[in-house]
């Protein structure tokens, strides 16, 4: 095996994972979600997701990534076959570098767009709005932005998003280029508490707003704005109709996977780098805490209560992504010194992207450093070409930004949970919960009770499992029926079943490889 470089220090690493977590999801995408299941009812399923899945397998993912590094395997497909002793396991590392590459595809495309938007509050080119007396100014300069009106339209006339999508692309690749510890690691020291500065600013600004038109609209305010995110009564449905829903509880575990990292493949990446005697526990529980307060605490207080005030519950309900880039202009407009902190929010959002999408790319990287010998600079261009295409297809099957939300969906939440049950049932299981213990607890402060075993081994496999068959028998058909009539949809899963058969191809040469070298140390 290739001698592979290491993290710089400990809060190197937890910053990176850190960084890795928090970005668009905790910003958008759960304030997103949140507001499609009105509001406090999405929070039951969200936390029990953290505490059942999230957290005890970010502390598996850790434990199995380290285990995996300490053999010289940085990879799913290489950690999975140095965990599970079976000649087929690294096939099912294919989802570990499909979902990192896939997300990246469209997420490098939504931080392209938060550059866009800080730029033009930073010049002065946003339209003029009352929030409150109505008008849709954001919605068309998102639409355009997006070329939601028609497939192809970013790819006719001159459309700026496509320079900030180069931008990002060079970014992104110039800092990957560097490494992990001269790359990754110093821009994520930086920028996480630059964000959290930001983000800190911007709540501030938020929670002062009060009742901004207390005659026409005395009850959106911030008080009911909170109470929006945090009751438990869903407004269209009984509150047992509404945690029957499938989708919701899918939803929910996505995003706690989404905000986490965790079944992205990213961790066990990550987490191969430390050195052999690294308290994981401690360095995962950190990152997961800083994460969690950023989402919670930050994304969600930020831009729902804003969201009530200016658009009331209807309003918020109808809205997803959106939410970010249509609904806090209106509230900067409407506030002293606005461009200020409409350039603080869009800045923030950027910084979050783009230290989530510098960590996309590196399980893919590493597999092919170690699996088929390319250099790192290689494998970043190799990488680079692939997703260029895969955001190319988001970018132009732009009509009501479909391309991005079957992405979202398909990568973003269907593969890495079937990628969280695989990393549960391959520590739990094949690996072994009392060994994955004892390997977590190895160098480690904070000692995890052997009760979690049980949680990786039983409770969070079943509860996994049972929410997905309820997904396949409440909302499988209608997705099966969409796709029937949905080209979109069609191209989509097409174009995501060919990348995975490409990475399984690419799995099976580098087996070839590692099972000559082996012979070749005897």
């Amino acid at each position: 095996m290739q001698n592979k470089e290491r993290w710089g220090s400990r809060i190197g690493v937890i910053l990176a994972v850190m960084g890795s977590a928090i970005g668009l999801g905790n910003f958008l995408r759960f304030p997103g979600l949140a507001a499609k299941y009105e509001g406090g009812a999405f929070m039951i399923p969200y936390f029990i997701a953290l505490l059942l899945l999230g957290l005890p397998i970010a502390w598996l993912e850790w434990s199995m990534g380290r285990y995996g590094g300490d053999r010289g395997y940085h990879s799913s497909p290489g950690i999975f076959r140095a965990l599970w002793k079976w000649k087929g396991s690294p096939y099912f590392g294919f989802l570990g570098l499909l979902v990192p590459v896939g997300i990246y595809m469209y997420y490098v495309f939504i931080e392209a767009l938060c550059l866009y938007y800080a730029y033009l509050y930073l010049v002065g080119g946003l339209p003029e709005f009352n929030a409150l007396s109505g008008g849709t100014p954001f919605k068309d300069l998102f639409a355009s932005a997006t070329g939601s009106g028609a497939d192809g339209s970013l790819f006719t006339g001159s459309h700026p998003i496509l320079f900030f999508v180069l931008i990002c692309f060079a970014l992104n690749t110039g800092i990957i280029y560097r490494g992990l510890s001269k790359g990754i690691e110093i821009v994520t020291r930086v920028a996480i508490p630059v964000l959290f500065v930001c983000a800190i600013l911007v709540l501030i600004r938020v929670l002062s707003l009060g009742t901004p038109d207390p005659i026409n609209f005395p009850e959106r305010n911030v008080l009911d704005g909170l109470g929006y995110m945090w009751n438990p009564e869903p407004r269209n449905k009984t509150f047992m109709e509404s945690l029957l829903n499938a989708e919701m509880w899918m939803e929910a575990a996505g995003q706690v996977f989404f905000s986490l990292s965790v079944g992205f493949g990213v961790i066990i990446t990550y987490s191969s780098y430390v050195r052999r005697n690294e308290d994981v526990v401690l360095s995962g529980t950190t990152s997961a805490s800083g994460n969690i307060f950023a989402e919670v605490a930050l994304g969600g207080l930020i831009t729902i209560p804003a969201a009530f005030i200016f658009l009331g519950p209807a309003g918020i309900s109808d809205s997803t992504f959106a939410l970010g880039f249509e609904t806090l202009p209106q509230v900067f407009q409407a506030m002293p010194v606005g461009n200020f902190f409409g350039f603080l929010w869009f800045f923030l959002l950027f910084l979050a992207a783009i230290t989530s999408s510098l960590s996309m790319l590196q399980p893919a990287i590493a597999f092919f450093e170690e699996g088929l010998g390319l250099e790192r600079k290689t494998s970043v261009t190799f990488l680079g070409l692939i997703t260029l295409i895969g955001t190319g297809f988001v970018a132009y099957f732009s009509l009501g930004n479909k391309g991005l939300g079957y992405m979202d969906f398909w990568v973003g939440t269907f593969a890495i949970y079937l990628l969280a049950m695989l990393q549960v049932v391959v520590g739990g299981w094949f690996f072994g919960a009392d060994k994955a213990i004892d390997e977590a607890n190895r160098g480690s402060y904070l000692k995890l009770p052997r009760w979690v075993g049980f949680i990786w081994k039983y409770i969070s496999p079943a509860f996994l499992i049972v929410i997905f068959i309820l997904w396949i028998q409440q909302e499988l058909p209608k997705k099966l029926e969409a796709m029937g009539s949905d080209v979109t949809m069609q191209l989509t899963v097409t174009f995501l079943v060919v990348l995975s058969t490409f990475f399984i191809i690419l799995i099976s040469a580098a087996l070839r490889r590692w099972r000559k070298q082996e012979k070749e140390d005897l």
